[in-house]
């Protein structure tokens, strides 16, 4: 799926959770209701649930929230994504977001309408932080004492509540945000109903669960877990079809609806911090885009479904629809799959690259020649030997099929 401009720019402050991508279309809803076992609610349909969040204009909160992300990655080898933490390392906000790809990191949040929002990391004794207040985006690492500061887009927050929403209609880190790309992106493949009710951050809520009408995708389901007062997404879980904890368990674990203190927004870098400067003004050109928004296509998985080959030398094309929609991508080398396994037997290579390889696919084969299959607990990829790649949050029969029959 490819992902327009604006979309990429609101994404610069978001924490995005990389997985919602593969489906398509508008939501085909089921009308079915609340079941006990929770908070004793009145009964709502998903079409009266989904209303209800569609109707929400909450723009203040704060509190806390928890990301736990289990893509059943290998162990990464030492350097092989760069900086030594969430706390570690730069300021860099893709740097940041490129380590939420695996493991469980809390947040602290605040937000006060389009202009101001705060995310700030606090995984062990050091802080990230994660601030735009008006016309300044500030990023902050306690450990390096490094700051990064750019200027946030003349357009923030002046957006509508379409897919074209800016950067300042967005709360950072908020299980909102997730849950809203999921409901934007679920098609007609895509069974919509209304789970147990439930609490969440000490708040009752109703629980929204989407699932595939077929079969092929690696996930199972999504539950978004919505606040019955007032429609406000709390927790968002993705769960996949070999069972086990959730892929992505998003969600608040304390939160406020008041309006934050003004000062919460308030940054100036500490004495002696090294403050890196992003571009000013149009942040569509240049490296200070690939820097912020870039954070987007970090995630393992991801890179290949955000437009990256979009606009290059790649020749991408969709491959069915809905949950078990792949990407098919020309990379125009027919020495892509060599070049891999090259690149992880490099001298250069950082120690352990073969074998964290070696344990992220496997080799098979079919009509379309030899490949190798990437793997995830979501999303996986098959490199063939002719220099194609195929992409989607489907199953590896899934993606031996479709190359089979798009050879």
């Amino acid at each position: 799926m490819a992902t327009n401009a604006k979309t990429r720019k609101a994404a610069r402050y978001a924490v995005p959770v990389a997985v919602f991508g593969v489906i398509a279309g508008t939501i085909a809803m089921v009308p079915a209701f609340a079941n006990a076992g929770g908070p004793d609610l009145p009964k709502v349909t998903a079409q009266q649930l989904i209303e209800k969040i569609a109707a929400s204009d909450v723009q203040q909160l704060s509190g806390s929230a928890k990301l736990s992300t289990d893509l059943g990655l290998p162990s990464l080898p030492a350097g092989l994504l760069g900086g030594g933490g969430v706390t570690g390392g730069s300021a860099d906000p893709q740097d940041k977001v490129a380590q939420l790809a695996s493991g469980t990191h809390t947040f602290r949040v605040a937000a006060d309408g389009p202009d101001r929002q705060k995310l700030t990391f606090v995984d062990g004794k050091d802080e990230y932080s994660l601030v735009h207040n008006g016309d300044d985006v500030w990023g902050y690492d306690s450990k390096s004492k490094e700051a990064f500061h750019e200027k946030a887009p003349a357009d923030a927050g002046k957006g509508d509540k379409s897919s074209d929403r800016k950067t300042g209609d967005r709360l950072a880190a908020s299980p909102q945000e997730i849950a809203q790309e999921v409901l934007e992106a679920a098609g007609p493949t895509t069974d919509v109903s209304v789970g147990d009710t439930a609490q969440v951050a000490g708040r009752d809520a109703y629980q929204l669960v989407l699932k595939p009408k077929g079969n092929g995708s690696t996930v199972a389901s999504v539950k978004i877990a919505v606040d019955a007062k007032n429609g406000v997404p709390l927790r968002v879980q993705l769960l996949s079809t070999d069972g086990g904890k959730p892929i992505v368990d998003a969600g608040f674990t304390k939160v406020d609806f008041a309006k934050p203190a003004a000062d919460t927004f308030a940054f100036t870098p500490p004495k002696g911090a090294k403050v890196t400067e992003g571009a000013a003004g149009d942040h569509g050109k240049g490296d200070a885009e690939d820097k912020g928004l870039g954070a987007l296509e970090s995630i393992p998985g991801l890179g290949g479904l955000t437009g990256g080959a979009e606009g290059g030398k790649n020749d991408m094309k969709v491959l069915g629809e809905g949950w078990t929609s792949i990407a098919r991508i020309e990379t125009g080398s027919a020495d892509t799959l060599k070049g891999l396994d090259s690149a992880a037997k490099d001298k250069n290579a950082p120690k352990g690259a073969q074998q964290f390889l070696d344990a992220l696919g496997e080799k098979v084969s079919g009509k379309f020649g030899e490949g190798r299959v990437l793997k995830t607990r979501v999303v996986n990829a098959l490199i063939t030997d002719d220099g194609k790649v195929y992409v989607g949050a489907v199953t590896k029969a899934e993606l031996v099929k479709a190359a089979d029959a798009n050879q």
